[in-house]
């Protein structure tokens, strides 16, 4: 298959500071991986081209972005809020990451490529219409999702979102769409301790307790998420993968294996094959242990490439 790894340099460039868990050492670490296996020589790279104000604007308001933008500090750094860091270079570091996901989506929705894989920094899945949180400035997924619909006129996407933290930005973005499918697994209560919705139709949240492993895990996939899609069949999927409920990865409390991280992008690529002509962008989200992440990621990619 066909696969897009789509970076690039200035996403190290978003310096977090000493002992920050996410910093430029993720982006490292995983292209070490690819690098030391091979399969790095199996992808296509892509430079990540910078997102447009239009592309921003379908999922953020134009005051969260103009407010943004004039934190960013000539030197030093500037706090958002207790976790979430703004030095000189990670506006540029986050227009990276979010044309990533469109350029992603362009090119496997143009049918040059059949799924794509964004390493990619800053994360995204925090930030909300109107706020930067949990080391996120803006929505990379949803960027990309609604770049799908409105530019490219698909009538149905699923974000899938592992990440161990509740990805409520993409949550309140998409939260009235129906056109969008939001499935993800999360510790509860934990980081951001956002409240859980209302059961709806575009919305399948199943929290994971502290201690949980593979087989409540593997459960919410397979008992809540796989009918939700089945039902909806997305035309293409988008992936926040998030790899921090490792059971090596001292963010979280959840304890899955390589092993899960594998099985669950499996399910991910047959249910693409059955709807959405196997058509996949997935972009990096957590993930703070380097060599579980390093790991996850490389079986992540391999199951894409099949």
């Amino acid at each position: 298959m066909a696969i897009a790894y789509v970076s690039h340099p200035e996403c190290l460039q978003h310096d977090t500071g000493e002992g920050h868990p996410e910093n430029a050492r993720r982006i490292s670490a995983i292209e070490d991986q690819l690098i030391a296996t091979g399969l790095l020589d199996v992808l296509r790279y892509f430079d990540a081209p910078e997102v447009t104000a239009d592309q921003l604007l379908r999922v953020h308001a134009r005051a969260y972005l103009d407010a943004i933008a004039a934190m960013v500090p000539e030197s030093g750094y500037r706090r958002v809020d207790p976790d979430t860091v703004i030095s000189a270079g990670s506006l540029q570091a986050a227009r990276r990451a979010a044309g990533a996901v469109v350029a992603a989506t362009d090119l496997v929705l143009n049918g040059e490529m059949e799924s794509a894989f964004c390493s990619v920094r800053p994360p995204g899945h925090h930030a909300e219409i109107n706020r930067a949180m949990g080391f996120c400035l803006y929505n990379n997924i949803a960027v990309g999702a609604a770049h799908a619909l409105e530019q490219h006129g698909v009538d149905r996407v699923a974000i899938l979102d592992f990440d161990v933290h509740h990805g409520n930005g993409t949550e309140d973005i998409f939260k009235d769409d129906n056109r969008v499918l939001f499935c993800s697994t999360f510790q509860h209560p934990f980081y951001p301790f956002t409240a859980l919705l209302e059961p709806a139709e575009n919305r399948v949240n199943v929290p994971l307790q502290a201690g949980d492993g593979s087989e409540e895990f593997r459960a919410a996939v397979t008992d809540y998420w796989l009918p939700a899609l089945d039902s909806f069949a997305p035309e293409m999927i988008f992936v926040s993968a998030g790899f921090d409920a490792h059971r090596d990865d001292d963010m979280s409390h959840v304890n899955l294996t390589d092993a899960d991280f594998k099985w669950v992008t499996e399910q991910i690529v047959e249910v693409a094959r059955r709807s959405a002509s196997g058509r996949i962008v997935s972009t990096l989200e957590g993930g703070y242990e380097l060599r579980s992440l390093a790991r996850c990621v490389e079986s992540h990619i391999r199951v894409l490439v099949g």
